[in-house]
Parts: C-alpha cells; sequence; structure tokens
C-alpha cells in the first residue's frame, strides 16, 4: 500500500505551535487545547491580555498556497457581508503564514453548540444564511480550488481502494461490482437533473461546521470549499425517514429562497451526493491511515466488518439511485 501521509505533522510539538502564534506578533501564555480536526491540527491558544485564537496548521500538500488563499478570500468577502463566518485573522495584510515547515492560520474563536435540525425555525434560520453564502458564491469562480464531480469523489476512489487492496481478499470483487453499480446509478441522477449552474461551496455543510447561539448560526471550517451544486451545502441537513427529510427542506429552502433562487433539477443530485460521499470517505481514511491520529481515531476501518457494512450501505443507496426526488413543489 502507498505511504501517503507518515506522520505528516510530526515535527509540530507543543513549542513549535506557540513559536507560530509569537511570530506574528502575539504572546501566547501557554494554555493550548486540541480541538476536534483531523485532516488538519486545530488548536485554541491562549494568549496574553486578549482573546484567544484558534490556529489551524494545514496538511502538508494537500492544497496549494493559491488554492488556500482562494477559500480564505471567499471566507472574507462573507464576513465582510456580515453573513456569519468564520474568516481568517489577517496578519500585515496576510492570512496565510508559514513556520517550522508548516502552512497555518489563525482565526477568532467562536463559541456555540450544535443547531437543532429538528427545529423549523432553526432550519429555516440556516437556510438563509446558506442562501446567503450561494448569492455571493455565485459571483465569482474559483480559479485554483477543485470541482465537485462523479470522477473525483467516485470513480478515482474506488479505483484508489481497489488498486491499493485495502478490501479483504474475499469482498474485493463484491465491492467493485456493487461500487460501479453505485457510480451508474450516480450518473443517471446527474442526467436527469441536468445542465445544473456550479458555484462556489461550503463544501462540507454538516452540523459539526455549524455553531448555534442566540444570535443564530455561524459557519466554520471552509476547508472543503469547492465549486459544486447548491444541493450540496443543503442535503447533509436532511435526516430520518423520506417524509422528515421533505419537511426538513422545505423548511431549509424556505429561508434559502429569500436570497438565493433553487434550481429543483437540483434534487435529483440528493441521493447521488449522498452515495458519492460514502465512496470518497473510505478513500479519504485510506490515504491518512499512515498518520497516526488515523488509526486511533477509526479502529473500526481495519476491520472486514467495515467494507461489509460499505456494501450493504452502497446496495441501499443503489436502490435509492433511482427513486424519485425527496421533495418538489
Amino acid at each position: 500500500m502507498e505511504n501517503l501521509d507518515a506522520a505528516p505533522f510530526g515535527a509540530l510539538t507543543p513549542d513549535t505551535l506557540l513559536d507560530a502564534v509569537e511570530s506574528l506578533g502575539l504572546y501566547a501564555n501557554g494554555s493550548l487545547l486540541a480541538l476536534n480536526s483531523y485532516e488538519n491540527r486545530v488548536y485554541q491558544v491562549g494568549l496574553e491580555d486578549a482573546a484567544p485564537v484558534v490556529a489551524k496548521f494545514y496538511r502538508p500538500e494537500r492544497w496549494s498556497d493559491a488554492q488556500i488563499l482562494e477559500e480564505h478570500a471567499f471566507s472574507q468577502a462573507l464576513a465582510e457581508r456580515e453573513i456569519p463566518v468564520v474568516a481568517p485573522l489577517a496578519f500585515d495584510g496576510a492570512t496565510l503564514h508559514r513556520h517550522g515547515g508548516y502552512r497555518f492560520a489563525l482565526f477568532p474563536r467562536r463559541g456555540g453548540r450544535v443547531p437543532e435540525l429538528g427545529d423549523a425555525r432553526a432550519l429555516e434560520w440556516i437556510g438563509r444564511f446558506l442562501g446567503r453564502i450561494h448569492a455571493l458564491g455565485r459571483v465569482a469562480d474559483y480559479a485554483h480550488r477543485p470541482a465537485l464531480d462523479i470522477d473525483s469523489f467516485g470513480g478515482e476512489p474506488v479505483a484508489f481502494l481497489l488498486e491499493q487492496q485495502w478490501l479483504p481478499t474475499e469482498l474485493r470483487e463484491v465491492y467493485r461490482g456493487v461500487a460501479a453499480q453505485a457510480l451508474d446509478g450516480v450518473a443517471r441522477c446527474f442526467d436527469r437533473a441536468g445542465d445544473v449552474a456550479s458555484l462556489r461551496l461550503h463544501g462540507d455543510c454538516h452540523v459539526g461546521n455549524m455553531l448555534w447561539t442566540d444570535d443564530g448560526p455561524h459557519f466554520v471550517d471552509f476547508d472543503d470549499s469547492r465549486t459544486g451544486p447548491a444541493v450540496q451545502d443543503l442535503w447533509m441537513l436532511l435526516s430520518g425517514s423520506r417524509e422528515e427529510q421533505s419537511r426538513q427542506l422545505s423548511d431549509v429552502l424556505s429561508g434559502y429562497e429569500d436570497f438565493c433562487e433553487f434550481d429543483m433539477r437540483e434534487l435529483h443530485l440528493v441521493e447521488a451526493l449522498r452515495t458519492l460521499r460514502l465512496l470518497h470517505y473510505s478513500a479519504w481514511l485510506a490515504r491518512r491511515w499512515n498518520d497516526p491520529a488515523f488509526p486511533a481515531a477509526f479502529p473500526w476501518f481495519a476491520g472486514q466488518r467495515y467494507w461489509e457494512e460499505q456494501i450493504l450501505t452502497l446496495r441501499e443507496q443503489v436502490a435509492l439511485l433511482d427513486e424519485p426526488p425527496l421533495w418538489s413543489a
């Protein structure tokens, strides 16, 4: 198997981290709190005579400088329009910095709780801000960040898993077959949707990337921002039975369309995007397995049961891919 990420953060010691923060003219008080992040390394850093900041150290070689700066610029543009996103702090006009062989950015600390997605009012509120994010996302295109497409999120991850022999031998051909069926179904969904517009997205808009306060939601971690259909930022808000998801989607769109028109043809893509996320997630875990944080956090990935469950889930998705869209009006 390829050794893609052997201890990428092995040299990121507490001293290196604190020195990086202080290289920007800040004075750390020695307080560090590791925050929940696997792709990058993220810490809350206490400061002398100032509020703590959040330091994000980027995984080496994942994004180019141009791709990171493009995401930073989008986040800052949203924040300038008073859309509640957590944008990077600028020091002497720069948001991306280097220290000790790592690239990093600092962000203001924002508190909050997980939003209650069973609350119609909360979903409408989230929808309004997503509509505002997408209204700006339509104004210009990314020049450097990638697009969400079937090959990069489905075909290539499946090929990687099979070529690198991540699956148990007895399940390999079964997985190959069901993944091929799933990708065929995904392609049919995109065909039914037709030529839908692409725009700059949050890209990973699940509840873990939203914080809720009495003032409503704010959005964090645009690290997966890319170009794609608007519904990519909506479908992860939906859960439960088909009826429950349809009701949730209606609540989200009632707020969303106050600021941005939604193309109902994109509803053909909900299960397709869910399927692509399943395929991409397995390959993401495999590519990061040599990072010591991953076996510790995801020990079940190395077992046969994981792949048996993935095959079962993909079979269920194959059936869902040919069902009518969740909701239309």
